[in-house]
């Protein structure tokens, strides 16, 4: 039987979150025991926040949330991929869909598009 390895990095492993359809990586983030166990009974994505210290679902305040299609851990089960169906334009905090939307172009980095939203609009902080 496998058991997901919170041990190795501290309590908390990367989650990546793919698009189901097209296999976009649409972000990365971190979960705990706790926030795994509620992604799987709720079928949302829930992770940890490092820098709040805190739960968070994704979209409660963006209202883009992610209805979760398939999860799969590595073979050293210490990191989970993701399946959604992204619900709302993006997933990223930024407006844009993806958070992976930065590309290194002839020595710089380059954004390749535009946010879809306004975090300023959505996100009352």
């Amino acid at each position: 039987m496998i058991k997901i390895d919170f041990d190795k990095m501290g309590g908390l492993i990367p989650a990546v979150i793919q698009d189901a359809e097209n296999g976009e990586v649409l972000m990365v983030a971190f979960m705990d025991e706790k926030t795994l166990n509620l992604t799987l009974e709720s079928g949302k994505t829930w992770f940890f926040s490092r820098s709040r210290n805190k739960y968070w679902m994704k979209g409660e305040e963006s209202g883009n949330t992610q209805d979760v299609v398939e999860v799969l851990t590595d073979c050293d089960a210490d990191t989970v991929v993701i399946k959604v169906r992204q619900n709302g334009p993006a997933a990223c905090h930024t407006g844009n869909r993806s958070c992976f939307f930065v590309k290194w172009e002839d020595g710089t980095w380059v954004e390749h598009s535009k946010p879809l939203f306004n975090p300023a609009q959505v996100y009352k902080k």
